[in-house]
């Protein structure tokens, strides 16, 4: 009996060893996917119109400030985000969480 637990508890450890290596890989992968289309898009922008890139990264610095100002203040009794505010809370929490995981997953990649 105890030969049997000891061999399956063994296999349930390597299957979950081998499971977080292959979702550590396949983060990794997407990370720098990721940051490969974050940076081609600013190169194919940059290289349309200059201008333009500086002026859409300022609307969308505005954009993202906005939405961090409503994310971090106390909203009023009674009230709810609604509309642009809402959006812009939700357009920064996701650019904060993108940020976090090109943090954690994109500095082991090789491609930088």
């Amino acid at each position: 009996m105890g030969v049997r637990r000891a061999a399956k508890g063994i296999g349930d450890f390597l299957m979950e060893s081998v499971g977080e290596a292959v979702a550590e890989v396949i983060l990794g992968l997407l990370a720098c996917a990721l940051l490969f289309c974050l940076g081609l898009i600013a190169y194919l922008s940059w290289s349309f119109s200059p201008r333009l890139t500086v002026a859409g990264a300022g609307a969308l610095s505005l954009f993202l400030a906005y939405g961090a100002w409503g994310a971090f203040r106390e909203p009023s009794k009674g009230r709810r985000r609604r509309g642009v505010a809402a959006v812009a809370t939700g357009g920064f929490t996701l650019a904060a969480a993108t940020a976090v995981f090109l943090l954690f997953y994109a500095s082991d990649c090789n491609c930088l």
